[in-house]
């Protein structure tokens, strides 16, 4: 292979998919929310999540219920996904600036 063709084989293979990080960390990060609301929901007791009850500040309608914690996933996931393609989209301009 040509050294042209190389940088460009290496080029594609080392860029990263935006869409699917965004996705990836976003599901990473609802997922958590989500369980972490549903367990203490389930085991119970008074109060329930007092600590876990302070992201209302920050999410506004969430609240650890069943409920709560889908509106915390939501919240989270689009979250996770802006995060996501953020950093990819940092990454792969860093990596087009390498073979420069």
């Amino acid at each position: 292979m040509k050294p042209d063709e190389q940088r460009v084989v290496k080029k594609v293979l080392v860029r990263m998919n935006e869409q699917a990080w965004g996705m990836a960390l976003g599901l990473v990060l609802g997922l958590v929310l989500l369980l972490a609301t549903i367990i203490l929901v389930a085991k119970g007791g008074e109060p329930v999540g007092p600590h876990l009850a302070m992201l209302h500040v920050y999410l506004p309608g969430y609240s650890v219920t069943y409920f709560g914690s889908l509106i915390g996933f939501v919240y989270l996931f689009v979250l996770g996904y802006a995060i996501g393609r953020t950093i990819v989209v940092l990454y792969n301009r860093f990596v087009e600036t390498i073979d420069r």
